[in-house]
């Protein structure tokens, strides 16, 4: 059989949905799952695995310093110690910081940013947004180890009631970089990279003020982030977090919706895949209508309104 070994961040003595989607994939390719888990709560949130198609969970404790160097070179032993042929992580900042350095120690190829992945028979491949999402490529592997970072709000989370064998492993003490510090957002917002539903606006808002709108329709929905065009925030109306686009963050959703958003490619790259889009715009032409599976030409300032208020009196109904 197939193993995995799949990188689970965590925060806050929970493992991230990100990492979970990522363990979701691994087991429903058939593989025999192999989770691995660092720094402190390792412990705690390694006896939650099980639950996510974990069969085996390596806890590196470490001594409290985080290095991306050092968990490179446990995961890659970890990846030949199990005999693994694919090694994956969510695609986030620490994934992102990982996987190509993991990547590098097996000399293999990364290929980030997956929203798609064949397993069965024969050479492994992936499917990725290609050339700043203007294409979807089908891409083959043919190193001895497929390396891979998952696109967050792609893969399904695979719970049940098993449980993994835990197993204690020695860290790397060669550090050549280590983080010495993180400065945490405020606010406890959804991060739009991983929220299930994203209310983006753009110019057609015509004043910071008037995204008052959109977080009402985000906070409607009660599991939505604000999400903002590249225009907006170079106008300094929102902060660079909620940038969606090529120059900002890459999102995929269950549900987008671009409010007074024209459609720029460098915007489109960084949502197009997400599963259903709206469009708001009071331009029957703009290039956002041609992704978008549902459309509505008019004007935001009473569609918007009312569309929060219909989606207030379904989840009253609930």
């Amino acid at each position: 059989m197939t193993t995995i070994v799949v990188f689970v961040e965590h925060s806050k003595g929970q493992a991230r949905r990100a990492s979970l989607e990522a363990l979701g994939a691994a087991k429903a390719a058939g593989a025999r799952v192999v989770a691995a888990v660092e720094g402190s709560d390792a412990q705690a949130v390694a006896s939650t695995l099980g639950r996510f198609g974990a069969e085996r969970v390596a806890v590196f404790a470490g001594d409290g310093r985080v290095s991306a160097d050092r968990s490179a070179r446990d995961l890659a032993a970890l990846v030949r110690e199990e005999g693994a042929t694919a090694c994956f992580a969510a695609a986030t900042s620490s994934g992102k910081s990982l996987m190509p350095r993991i990547a590098a120690t097996l000399d293999s190829t990364l290929h980030s940013d997956c929203t798609g992945l064949d397993l069965t028979g024969g050479a492994p491949k992936v499917v990725r947004p290609w050339l700043a999402g203007k294409l979807i490529a089908t891409l083959e592997s043919s190193a001895p180890v497929l390396c891979a970072t998952l696109r967050p709000n792609t893969f399904a989370v695979q719970e049940g009631s098993g449980s993994a064998e835990i197993v204690a492993k020695p860290s790397s003490s060669d550090l050549k970089a280590l983080l010495v510090s993180i400065e945490a957002k405020t606010g406890g917002k959804l991060d739009v990279k991983e929220a299930p539903i994203v209310v983006s606006g753009g110019r057609g808002m015509k004043a910071p003020e008037h995204f008052a709108l959109i977080e009402e329709l985000a906070a409607a929905f009660g599991n939505a982030a604000v999400g903002a065009s590249r225009a907006v925030v170079d106008a300094g109306w929102r902060p660079h977090a909620e940038q969606v686009g090529q120059t900002g963050k890459t999102v995929s959703p269950q549900l987008y919706i671009a409010v007074g958003i024209s459609g720029a490619i460098q915007h489109l790259a960084g949502m197009r895949t997400a599963k259903t889009i709206v469009a708001i715009n009071k331009d029957a032409d703009a290039p956002i209508f041609k992704v978008a599976d549902y459309g509505l030409v008019g004007d935001a300032f009473e569609i918007v309104p009312a569309l929060t208020a219909a989606v207030k009196a379904i989840r009253a109904q609930r």
